[in-house]
């Protein structure tokens, strides 16, 4: 293969993608570190080459760390309650002329373009606005939060009418009330309402971490709010991480269909989890986007690609359109993100009382995940629902699987009578039989 141009293969998979996120809406929260130590103009550069793709960005800023810079040149030490400041006159007063800061540098830097690329010049408009409205923490368990507040609506139709004109919104964390007074917000908070009121396509959340692991390091790649929910529990109040998993959770349960945990320390994280399949981070979301489900007459053409290398190779027996097509009420398929990625077959002989396990495959990418294993407990689950006592395999390269789950070597008689009539003598096929409990 060709390898010179590396970038047009990446460019080949990512172009459903480009197709898909044209014209969604993304709301994306970049952490204050992001902004302090690097990643800025990176960041910068991504975001507007998304919006030439044509996506409708709205981008929140944090600014706790540049806020926390200049209270310690100050040699002030912030009250901390309940994982917030409180945010007194001082404090309020660097929040707005830090917030105002950091507005400006963004809309500078948006102002650019993609600097050093074909799309040189091309117009972004950054808008901001007070368009996200506020109330007062007020007094909880004897403490005054004074300036600090809480959201307490998005003006959706505002930003909505922006990003149709085809801007870029900038939010600060910073939110306004009738009554003229403006309050500090915990920048993850405004992600959250501002992608639920706008009933976002996707919530980034750029922070330290690149994602969430279990116990033994793994990365995981995608959880429900429910498996989320005790990682939050579980972290210190006020964190990053506590503050990122309420918002992705509560998005995730209030209609945002994705929310994706990246770190701005991946030069390519923001890129990569939305152009790719796999992504490099965790996401959050209430409908898992790998799923194992029967099959319906629309996964034909996908189950003829993962079967084709497979059958060319010798390890399936070539099976027609028209066969699938018959059968395909027989089928389980494992579809990741709209790609049918494994599959199963469970053909039943209800007068032997067993049924033939049958074309069991997972796609080269994918395989070592347990994927083979969960199609086969689902095909053991669907037998056992139809009163059968045992399953058969025939397999030309994959014995020794099958050994491991718990199959033990038979011979042709063991096989129904049917079956057996229509046994390939020529392949030699190991048959393999397996008792249900």
């Amino acid at each position: 293969m060709d390898t010179r141009f590396p970038f047009v293969d990446w460019f080949r998979n990512s172009s459903p993608y480009i197709n898909a996120h044209r014209g969604r809406t993304f709301v994306i929260l970049i952490e204050g570190d992001a902004m302090m130590r690097g990643r800025n103009e990176q960041l910068i550069q991504d975001l507007a080459l998304m919006h030439t793709l044509g996506v409708q960005l709205v981008v929140v800023f944090g600014i706790r760390p540049q806020v926390r810079l200049a209270l310690d040149e100050l040699d002030i030490e912030p009250e901390v309650h309940q994982g917030r400041w409180v945010a007194d006159e001082a404090i309020m007063a660097l929040v707005k002329r830090i917030s105002a800061e950091q507005r400006l540098w963004l809309e500078a830097r948006l102002s650019l373009g993609l600097p050093n690329t074909p799309l040189h010049g091309v117009e972004l408009t950054a808008v901001s606005g007070n368009v996200v409205m506020a109330k007062p923490l007020g007094v909880r368990e004897g403490i005054d939060f004074h300036h600090s507040g809480e959201v307490r609506r998005v003006r959706a139709a505002a930003i909505r009418g922006l990003l149709e004109k085809g801007s870029l919104v900038v939010l600060p964390p910073l939110g306004f009330s009738s009554t003229g007074e403006v309050f500090d917000l915990d920048a993850s908070e405004v992600a959250q309402h501002t992608a639920m009121a706008l009933g976002a396509d996707k919530l980034i959340l750029l922070g330290e971490s690149c994602g969430l692991y279990d116990a033994s390091g793994q990365l995981q790649r995608q959880l429900t709010p429910a498996e989320a929910e005790p990682l939050r529990q579980a972290s210190l109040p006020g964190s990053e991480l506590a503050r990122h998993l309420g918002a992705a959770c509560a998005a995730a349960r209030h209609g945002v269909a994705r929310t994706h945990l990246l770190s701005w320390h991946d030069h390519d994280a923001l890129l990569g989890e939305l152009f790719t399949r796999d992504g490099v981070g965790t996401m959050i979301t209430q409908h898992r986007y790998e799923q194992l489900r029967p099959a319906g007459l629309t996964d034909i053409g996908g189950l003829l690609e993962l079967l084709d290398p497979l059958e060319r190779d010798g390890m399936l027996v070539p099976r027609s359109r028209e066969r699938l097509e018959q059968e395909i009420d027989d089928y389980l398929v494992i579809e990741r993100d709209g790609m049918i990625i494994g599959c199963a077959a469970l053909h039943a002989f209800h007068d032997a009382q067993m049924a033939e396990l049958a074309c069991v495959a997972v796609h080269d990418d994918y395989r070592g995940g347990a994927r083979g294993e969960l199609l086969l407990a689902e095909v053991e689950r669907r037998a056992r629902r139809l009163g059968l006592s045992a399953l058969f395999a025939l397999t030309t390269h994959t014995a020794h699987w099958f050994f491991d789950h718990g199959f033990r070597l038979a011979d042709i008689e063991a096989l129904p009578t049917l079956r057996r009539d229509t046994y390939n003598h020529a392949r030699k096929s190991k048959i393999l039989v397996k008792t249900l409990a």
